[in-house]
């Protein structure tokens, strides 16, 4: 699917990143997904660092397919090639895929691409290098990258003003940490542990998105 640029903004509201590690025996990644969406995520990325590519593409398919149901953005974390395999609605790369690497050109205009930042130069090097959306962190403390330091507020707002595409907020943000990032700028949350963790992922969707809600219309 292609969205417009309106729609790629909204979409930043409440954006899930899988993490299969806290999925229960009985479970699998697109029943937890599915209760995500209907919980009311919108936006989902596919990050499972522990697949290997063959199984890791299998359930990137699955999980495209069950976004097109909610069309909801899907995005693949990292591989261009499997993003391209399978027709995802685009690719989420870090900086140090932007080196010496032309991202926009290999996926084409129609492709979501997100680039990770966490600094005002890192931020216009993703906006220059055809971004659709820039996620900033690590906004709080968090143990899903253990070499990520916590920006201040300060920083976030600079790096929200020195952009004009979409920015999400991302690392240890969780129901009770959210509205603190009311008036930074961003335009929504990127939510790993708080929904994937969580007893009930769906019901933890729904608290995450109306507390985004009221983050966002904070300024």
């Amino acid at each position: 699917m292609k969205f417009t640029n309106d729609e790629i903004r909204s979409s930043m509201l409440l954006y899930a990143v899988t993490d299969r590690m806290w999925l229960k025996p009985d479970q699998t990644l697109v029943d937890v997904c599915q209760e995500v969406l209907e919980g009311g995520a919108t936006f989902l990325q596919i990050r499972e660092k522990d697949l290997d590519a063959s199984a890791f593409e299998q359930e990137a398919q699955a999980l495209k397919a069950l976004c097109a149901q909610y069309r909801v953005p899907f995005v693949v974390n990292d591989s261009v090639e499997i993003a391209l395999d399978i027709d995802a609605d685009g690719v989420h790369v870090g900086q140090s895929d932007i080196q010496g690497r032309d991202i926009r050109a290999m996926i084409g205009p129609d492709k979501i691409l997100g680039i990770s930042a966490g600094t005002v130069q890192e931020a216009v090097a993703a906006q220059q290098a055809g971004a659709d959306y820039i996620g900033v962190g690590a906004v709080f403390n968090t143990s899903t990258k253990q070499d990520a330091t916590s920006l201040s507020m300060e920083q976030l707002k600079e790096i929200c003003a020195s952009v004009s595409i979409p920015v999400v907020g991302i690392g240890g943000i969780n129901a009770s940490n959210l509205l603190e990032l009311s008036g930074s700028g961003v335009d929504g949350v990127a939510v790993v542990s708080a929904i994937f963790a969580a007893p009930n992922p769906g019901a933890a969707t729904a608290q995450l998105l109306e507390l985004s809600r009221k983050m966002v219309a904070h300024g």
